[in-house]
C-alpha cells in the first residue's frame, strides 16, 4: 500500500520549507490539515483520517465541538482582546474561579495565565524561587517540560534540545524516575520506586543541601518519556521528604490535565497536594492558553510585572476554556476516557500474544503508550519498526504518532466512541502485522522522524 502525495500537498510543504524554521517541527506525515470535526481530520485533498493524536493531547473535547465554536463566535463579536495586565474582562475572572474550583489542593489558591505550557513552567519556577528564596530545582531524568530556556533547563529527555544553546539555567539537578518497564529487571516496580527515592535521599545527604532547593518539578505520569507510571506510594514518599525541608512540589499537568487520564488531573491518582500546578494544552480545546495555580502565599511573594504576557488570558481563549471544562463534566468525558481506555489497553495487551514487537502496554484513561521492541527479553527499542507502523496507519487513514523513540502514542479525543475505537485499533493491528512482515519500505524513514 502506498499513499500518493499530490502536487497540492507538495506545493504547501515546499513553500513551508522555504520560509519556516524547522526547529519548530517534528516531522511525521506529509499531511496538510484542512478541516477537523469530532474524531475526523480532513486534508486539503479530501482524505479523511481518524485522529489518535488529538493535536498532541490538545483536543480532548473533539475537534470543533459545537459548544466551543459557539462560545468563540459570541466572544469574537464582543471583544477579541484587551490585555488583562492593565484592565479586567469577565471571561478572565470567571475562568480563574473555575480553575481554583477544579484543581487539587485544599488550600486558598491564586491563578496566573500564560500562552503556552512552557511559559507557565517558567512561571512556576520563578514563583517557587521567589517564595522560598532558594535557587535550586530538582527534576527527573526523561522528563519533558517544554522549550523555553527555563523549561528546557528542567527537562531531562533530549540532548538535541540542549545542544549549542547553553548555558542553560543553573542549579538544576536530575534524579531517576521509576520506569515501570525498563527499570524493573529483576525487581518489583515498588522496589524501582524505592531506589529512585533513595537516590534523592543520597543526593540530599551528599552534594545538595535540602535547604537550598526551591522545588521538585514532576509530571504525575511521565508523558513524552513513553507514558511511565510510578508505583502508588512513590509520590507520598517524595512529598514527605519535601515537606520536612520546605521544598515545594510543582506538578506539570500540561499533558495529563483536563480529563486525559480519566481524572480531571492525574495528581488525583496519587493522593498528594502540589504547591504549584501547571496546566495548558487541552484547557481551551485548541485555543492558545496555559496557566499556573498555586497556594495564595506563593503568588503573594512576587510582584508585577514578574510574570505577565500581553496576550495571555485572551477572552476568546478564556470562554473556550470555560466551555471546555463544562463539556468535560456534562458529557462525562472522564468516564468515557476510562471506559474506552480500558478497551484499548485490553486490545493491545492481547496483541502481545501474537506480535513479538509489542513489548509493553501502559497508561491511564486515554493517555496510553505501546512500547515497540526488537526483543522482548532485552527490551531494546525498535525505532524503525515504530515509525513504519505509524506510517502504515497514516496510509490507512489513521493519525498515530510516537514518542520516546519507540512508544506508540495513543491519545484520541475523549469523545471517542467504542465503535470508533474498534475501527482505529483494527487499523493499528493491521499496520503492526504488515510492518512486521516487511511490507513497509525503509524509504519512509527519510520522511517520518518522530520524537
Amino acid at each position: 500500500m502506498k499513499r500518493i502525495i499530490t502536487e497540492m500537498t507538495n506545493d504547501i510543504i515546499d513553500i513551508e520549507k522555504k520560509y519556516m524554521s524547522y526547529t519548530t517541527r517534528v516531522p511525521y506525515f506529509p499531511l496538510v490539515v484542512d478541516e477537523a470535526k469530532g474524531l475526523t481530520v480532513t486534508d486539503i485533498e479530501g482524505n479523511e483520517f481518524i485522529d489518535f493524536l488529538s493535536s498532541a493531547a490538545v483536543i480532548n473535547t473533539g475537534h470543533n465541538h459545537p459548544r466551543i465554536v459557539e462560545a468563540i463566535k459570541k466572544q469574537v463579536d464582543k471583544c477579541i482582546h484587551y490585555t488583562p495586565a492593565y484592565m479586567y474582562h469577565e471571561p478572565h475572572t470567571k475562568l480563574a474561579q473555575k480553575i481554583v474550583e477544579i484543581t487539587p489542593g485544599n488550600y486558598e489558591k491564586r491563578v496566573a495565565f500564560g500562552i503556552s505550557g512552557s511559559s507557565s513552567v517558567d512561571g512556576a519556577i520563578k514563583a517557587a524561587k521567589a517564595y522560598t528564596k532558594r535557587s535550586r530545582i530538582v527534576s527527573f531524568l526523561r522528563s519533558y517540560h517544554g522549550t523555553t530556556v527555563g523549561a528546557i533547563s528542567v527537562s531531562g529527555i533530549s540532548l538535541g534540545m540542549r545542544k549549542d544553546i547553553g548555558p542553560l539555567m543553573s542549579d538544576v539537578y536530575f534524579i531517576p524516575y521509576p520506569d515501570s518497564y525498563r527499570g524493573n529487571i529483576g525487581m518489583s516496580i515498588d522496589d524501582v520506586g524505592s531506589n529512585c527515592i533513595n537516590y534523592f535521599k543520597e543526593l540530599l545527604e551528599t552534594v545538595l543541601p535540602a535547604d537550598e532547593i526551591a522545588a521538585v518539578i514532576y509530571e504525575p505520569i511521565q508523558g513524552d518519556a513513553g507514558v511511565l507510571i510510578p508505583p502508588n506510594g512513590f509520590y507520598k514518599e517524595l512529598e514527605s521528604i519535601c515537606r520536612k525541608s520546605g521544598i515545594l512540589l510543582i506538578a506539570d499537568e500540561v499533558q495529563t490535565g483536563f480529563g486525559r487520564t480519566g481524572k480531571m488531573f492525574a495528581t488525583e491518582y496519587f493522593d498528594i497536594e502540589p504547591d504549584i500546578l501547571v496546566f495548558g494544552k487541552a484547557i481551551a480545546s485548541g485555543m492558545p492558553l496555559s496557566g499556573i495555580v498555586a497556594r495564595k502565599e506563593i503568588f503573594e511573594s512576587w510582584g508585577a510585572p514578574a510574570h505577565f504576557f500581553n496576550t495571555a488570558g485572551n477572552p476568546i481563549s478564556c470562554v473556550a476554556a470555560i466551555e471546555t471544562i463544562q463539556i468535560i463534566k456534562d458529557e462525562k468525558l472522564m468516564d468515557n476516557a476510562n471506559k474506552i481506555g480500558e478497551y484499548i489497553m485490553s486490545r493491545f495487551t492481547s496483541m502481545m500474544d501474537e506480535y513479538e514487537c509489542v513489548g509493553d502496554v501502559r497508561g491511564k484513561g486515554l493517555l496510553i503508550g505501546v512500547d515497540i521492541v526488537k526483543n522482548r527479553s532485552t527490551k531494546e527499542r525498535d525505532i524503525k519498526m515504530t515509525a513504519k507502523i505509524c506510517w502504515r496507519c497514516w496510509e490507512k487513514g489513521l493519525i498515530l504518532a510516537f514518542f520516546s523513540g519507540s512508544v506508540l502514542r495513543i491519545a484520541p479525543p475523549l469523545t471517542i466512541s467504542i465503535d470508533e475505537a474498534k475501527k482505529a485499533i483494527d487499523i493499528i493491528e493491521e499496520s503492526i502485522k504488515e510492518a512486521e512482515a516487511g511490507l513497509v519500505s525503509d524509504e519512509v524513514l527519510e520522511v517520518i522522524k518522530g520524537w
